[in-house]
């Protein structure tokens, strides 16, 4: 695993270098694969990311785009994931609508649904069971509790090592989200992480030793690239 720490002045750097990396990855991919797997986070932090994709003269027919984690809501629901990034960056692409792979959220049984999404990606993949698929790019963040997509602290999920995705749960409210072992098969991670508030957690996630059940952004290991970028703020706990 090659491991990449930066500290960027302002969340304008952070996303100018989020940017770089992206389309550093999207150019290898297309160039040895022929397409280009990512693995979308929400928040609030990466939005100004997919606004500054817009702009880029991509070839978006190559370009395949998943969802690390939703909420179990809606898509046209104001908290979905998949809606804030339709917004602000696939809406306003020309990508093939059959290459936008959200998670279902419609079935009224999240576990249901997760298998759906599994399913989807082994389809895609074309792998079986027990095989997990290598992401060019996932993108992910952290919350003030050191949780990353929706693997919460001291959760059933974070422990899930036979299935591509499962159900979290956030306070009694579900999820879906991507498992560990799919996320660390990742050819390139890519945490953006903005604000004070994230420096105690910053904290114990790059100690040398804490409860990775208690700050789960810690299991995150992928095989491939791992970048941590953050602002000023937020790179005060490095430091």
């Amino acid at each position: 695993m090659k491991k990449v720490i930066e500290v960027l002045a302002n969340r304008e750097e952070l996303i100018a270098r989020s940017l770089a990396i992206v389309l550093s990855q999207i150019d290898t991919a297309i160039a040895e694969r022929g397409i280009c797997t990512i693995a979308a986070a929400g928040g609030s932090t990466p939005e100004p990311l997919y606004k500054a994709l817009v702009a880029e003269d991509l070839p978006w027919d190559k370009i395949y785009v998943f969802w690390g984690d939703e909420r179990y809501v809606a898509p046209e629901h104001p908290d979905s994931n998949q809606r804030m990034a339709r917004l602000a960056w696939l809406d306003r692409v020309n990508i093939p609508a059959s290459n936008i792979h959200p998670m279902p959220t419609g079935a009224a049984d999240p576990a249901a649904d997760a298998s759906a999404y599994q399913t989807e990606l082994q389809q895609f993949f074309k792998i079986s069971d027990g095989e997990f698929p290598a992401f060019d790019i996932i993108l992910l963040g952290i919350g003030d509790d050191a949780h990353t997509a929706s693997l919460f602290p001291g959760t059933p999920a974070l422990q899930v090592r036979d299935a591509l995705v499962t159900v979290g749960n956030k306070d009694g409210q579900p999820r879906i989200t991507f498992t560990v072992p799919l996320i660390n098969r990742a050819r390139c991670v890519i945490f953006m992480v903005a604000g004070a508030s994230k420096q105690p957690a910053l904290a114990q996630i790059f100690a040398p030793a804490a409860d990775e059940m208690t700050y789960p952004a810690r299991l995150v290991q992928p095989e491939g690239e791992l970048w941590w970028l953050l602002d000023s703020a937020a790179g005060e706990a490095v430091k």
